[in-house]
């Protein structure tokens, strides 16, 4: 008994020195790391790395991009330790070009956290996926994402757009302080709902509908404290949570998008049913013969259209708060912009058509100026494949080497925020983008939905979607701020998107009648 006691004190004590032996070499690699190199770096914290002050809510995601991005204002790149990472923090739109672009290769894929094991619909999307798996499924997805396909999909969405705000229209309880992320997260479902799963709902009339309850738990993985550290068990030990079978998604949800994609592929094999949404696309790329296309199964299927459905339910819905927040802010534009409707609406007999959609130029300008100030992505990310030589950062700094399996950021919102590349940042001015200014924009310092061969495959579809919206909110409503609006915005500091703390409140206010 007392051998076997001594044997298990030795093994606790063994285990103890190991690992304060690993801590402290973490800890020395994440103070050190950079210095060594002769990088200009930010300082990191003990564990936590560099954005230790987030992870304990002493300050925003979007703060902290901004803070690093200023840290040292004159150099290419800055480093920082993402926990135990070294990663490069990219300020310089030609080497973001250079990187992101034409070398390609050594940059190819995001950091992922969730494996297809440990979570088969959120490890297997388009987004997750690496290398050639990455590259076939974005081939097969591709040619679904043009004018021709959005065309095809532009009756769908602008019957949701209008029916969501004839709905707004009719009920006088939406029209004195009417929260903008909740019911445009609805609009959004909505959207998804059809396009994508061919199933129609009204979650303005039928607020616990089932597609909508899902999105809530799907969206709320990225944001809250339990949530919050769940993802951190995730990033710091995936290992341990593939053995203690966590996943990414609760099951309910996952069995749900399951069973809801699985049985409407089923249905319309056996009935020969042909509808204008994602579903049949996909249901075409599962058949397809394409050389380079991926071979499609049901779970491709499905976890390409829950990821068209994360990104809509969420990302694209923030992205009409901030423009109708804006235009509430600024009469001036919004005058403006409903002018350029009234006068297509006039031109289409009281309709829109894509084509005339598609040569708004100002509500182009609106959108594009919203997307500078609030980006749906705040940084673009990629892990090293292959080792690269970055230049100098600057006069006085040395050569440095990103190697395999460190991390590159381009921290979007603060180099859309640079008076460098866009003067007076702060302010609201679509003329940015008008036909004489957009020419003079450095493409790569202006990337809302990322830059490369990675580039977000569906924003065609987010700004088809977002201009219906305000194409017909602008053409029945004029929008207002209140006492509730909060100015400026104040982000959630558990997000990593700009989440605004206290919501997005306007007035709705009816148009007189002698307006279309």
């Amino acid at each position: 008994m007392m051998e076997a006691l001594a044997i298990f004190e030795l093994l606790f004590i063994s285990l103890v020195v190991i690992s304060t032996a690993k801590l402290i070499s973490l800890v020395y690699l994440q103070l050190t790391y950079w210095k060594k190199n002769k990088v200009p770096y930010v300082r990191a914290g003990p564990i936590f790395g560099t954005p230790w002050k987030v992870y304990f809510r002493r300050i925003t995601f979007p703060d902290y991009c901004k803070f690093v991005y200023n840290y040292h204002p004159n150099v290419r790149y800055v480093g920082v330790m993402d926990l135990a990472t070294p990663t490069v923090i990219v300020r310089d739109p030609k080497l973001i070009s250079e990187m992101f672009v034409k070398n390609f290769k050594h940059f190819p894929n995001h950091r992922s956290f969730v494996s297809e094991e440990m979570d088969p619909i959120f490890g297997r999307n388009v987004f997750s996926l690496k290398d050639d798996r990455w590259r076939e499924m974005r081939n097969t997805l591709s040619p679904f994402f043009t004018g021709n396909k959005m065309r095809y999909m532009f009756e769908l969405v602008s019957k949701c757009s209008n029916n969501f705000v004839d709905y707004l229209y009719e009920h006088s309880e939406f029209h004195s302080a009417v929260e903008l992320k909740d019911i445009f997260t609805r609009y959004s479902n909505d959207v998804i709902a059809t396009a994508a799963f061919g199933v129609e709902v009204n979650s303005l009339k039928d607020r616990d509908n089932e597609f909508y309850k899902r999105g809530l738990d799907v969206s709320s993985s990225f944001g809250g404290i339990l949530r919050f550290m769940k993802f951190l068990l995730f990033r710091l030990s995936p290992r341990l949570t593939r053995a203690a079978g966590l996943t990414f998604l609760s099951r309910a949800t996952a069995r749900f998008f399951w069973n809801v994609i699985s049985e409407t592929v089923t249905a319309r094999e056996k009935r020969g049913i042909v509808r204008p949404d994602m579903i049949h696309l996909l249901m075409q790329a599962k058949d397809s013969k394409e050389p380079g296309s991926s071979c499609m199964t049901i779970d491709d299927i499905v976890a390409q259209a829950f990821i068209f459905f994360l990104a809509g339910f969420d990302t694209v819905s923030t992205l009409m708060c901030h423009v109708v927040y804006e235009l509430a802010l600024h009469q001036d534009v919004q005058q403006k912009l409903r002018g350029e409707i009234d006068g297509c609406l006039k031109e289409g007999d009281g309709k829109i058509s894509y084509e005339a959609m598609s040569n708004m130029e100002y509500i182009e300008m609106v959108i594009s100026e919203a997307l500078r100030m609030h980006p749906p992505t705040l940084i673009v990310d990629r892990v090293c494949a292959k080792k690269f030589e970055l230049p100098s950062a600057a006069p006085g700094y040395q050569t440095a080497t990103v190697y395999p399996n460190n991390n590159v950021w381009i921290p979007v919102i603060a180099i859309h925020r640079d008076p460098k590349y866009f003067p007076e940042p702060e302010r609201f001015d679509p003329e940015r983008f008008n036909k004489e200014n957009k020419n003079n924009i450095d493409p790569y310092a202006y990337i809302p939905f990322g830059v490369g061969p990675r580039k977000c495959i569906g924003n065609r579809f987010a700004l088809m979607e977002t201009k219906l919206l305000i194409i017909h909110l602008l053409a029945k409503f004029v929008v207002k701020p209140n006492e509730k609006t909060k100015i400026p915005i104040v982000y959630k500091k558990v997000d990593f998107t700009l989440a605004s703390k206290d919501g997005f409140c306007v007035t709705l206010e009816k148009r007189k009648s002698d307006s279309p």
